[in-house]
């Protein structure tokens, strides 16, 4: 069985995570009601496994999983949430987050999510995945380095070129002919030094590869 600690201030998601985990090859060993009290059942209960509420008193769950990282505690840890902002679901990530679960859809989510954080693996809402590569070439465009020569329009260019559409349907999507999504990325390739779109979106895996490494 693998060892859980779940902790949340609101009794009703508390029971919901047990029901949830009921008769499943998950035990819940421990619960809290607050960051702090988390913190400590930790030494205590030595779960494999942290579900911690994002929003909770004394320590929020990524206060709790800076805590755990900063002391060398590398087990893993699902947030639920809400909703998270962007500086927060940054934070998460750069944390080393194995999981994100919006609590909306716990009861159909969070088991997936747990069994492939057991296996060794991270699983963050599909959504949240394309919000934080998108938040984090923003914030490599906005530091000194090569994609800071890049204009609006072609940061635009990379973000959709890194998605993997095609100069058709990035020039439908800006309103654009295919020839105009051509020429900027010609520039495109001579700001950043590469010479083509599998370069192009290498680079920019490369400057978010962070995101999905602890």
């Amino acid at each position: 069985m693998t060892r859980i600690l779940i902790a949340d201030d609101h009794p009703i998601i508390l029971s919901g995570v047990e029901a949830v985990l009921k008769d499943t090859p998950y035990d819940i060993v421990g619960s809290a009601r607050d960051g702090a009290s988390a913190l400590k059942l930790v030494d205590e209960k030595r779960p494999d496994i942290l579900v911690l509420d994002e929003r909770m008193p004394e320590l929020s769950g990524i206060e709790v999983l800076r805590a755990l990282r900063q002391r060398g505690d590398r087990r893993p840890v699902v947030l639920l949430t809400a909703d998270l902002s962007d500086r927060k679901l940054l934070d998460a990530v750069e944390l080393g987050v194995e999981g994100i679960v919006l609590k909306e859809n716990a009861h159909s989510h969070l088991l997936s999510c747990l069994d492939e954080v057991a296996r060794g693996g991270r699983w963050l809402e599909p959504g949240l995945v394309q919000q934080a590569l998108d938040l984090k070439l923003r914030e490599s465009m906005a530091t000194p380095n090569s994609f800071s020569t890049l204009s609006p329009r072609e940061g635009t260019i990379v973000a959709l070129v890194a998605q993997g559409l095609r100069n058709r349907d990035i020039a439908a999507q800006l309103g654009l002919t295919e020839g105009t999504i051509k020429v900027y990325l010609n520039r495109i390739y001579e700001k950043l030094q590469v010479t083509n779109r599998t370069e192009l979106a290498i680079l920019v895996r490369e400057n978010n590869d962070r995101l999905i490494k602890d």
